[in-house]
Parts: C-alpha cells; structure tokens; sequence
C-alpha cells in the first residue's frame, strides 16, 4: 500500500503560481508512476500531468502544457506539480495517484490505471 498525501494548494490570483507537492509513505515509492488528476465542481476528474518512476519520462495534458511542471524526488518521496500562469479554469481539487503497476515502461493518462491517491488540495485561482 502506498499512501499519498497533498499540499500546498490555496488561493491565488490569475497569472500567479502554486507549487504542489505529494508525499508518500508505505510500500517503495520510487517504483511507482505519478500522475496529477483534477477535479472541478460538477465535472469530472481530469488528468493533468504524469511522471515515471525513474522520472526520465513526462506528460502533460494540453491545458497546462507549458505552464505545469511535474518532478519528483525519490529519495525524499515526493512529487511536485508547479503550476505557473494560472487561469481561473485551473480552479479544481487536484489529486496525486500512484499508477497501479510497478515499474509501468510508459505513464498513463488514464484514470483507472491509478489504484493509490490521495486526499485532494483545493486550488482557488480568482480572476
């Protein structure tokens, strides 16, 4: 089991920037791919970014691509998003996942392949 835990959201103006981060605890982290996933009022949970486990590897969804980074760091356990120019429409919960597959060769956009997430951190972005 691989428990995930975010922070760092919070309330910021348009164009400003948030850095998340997801720590994890349990079973090795560092074999695990990790995606950020978003959720808004009234609409589903998206996939915003992923990393492999080696961190070689990065995708971004085309919403955010440009303007979000994904990185991590294995040997502290965490993942970070860093989410510059941020547009009111980022207002979501954003979710870190931890992909259901050791050692996955590729990351996965999709929702299902991530069987570990964690609680959620509100981000507020105001025009």
């Amino acid at each position: 089991q691989v428990q995930l835990v975010e922070s760092g959201g919070g309330l910021v103006q348009a164009g400003g920037s948030l850095r998340l981060s997801c720590a994890a605890s349990g079973h090795p982290f560092s074999i695990y791919n990790v995606g950020w996933f978003r959720q808004a009022p009234g609409k589903e949970r998206e996939f915003v970014a992923a990393i492999s486990w080696s961190g070689d590897s990065t995708y971004y969804a085309d919403s955010v691509k440009g303007r979000f980074t994904i990185s991590r760091d294995n040997a502290k356990n965490t993942v970070c998003l860093k989410m510059n120019s941020l547009k009111p429409e980022d207002t979501a919960v954003y979710y870190c996942a931890a992909d259901r597959q050791p050692r996955r060769m590729t990351v996965t956009t999709t929702r299902s392949e991530y069987d570990y997430w964690g609680q959620g951190a509100q981000v507020t972005v105001s025009s």
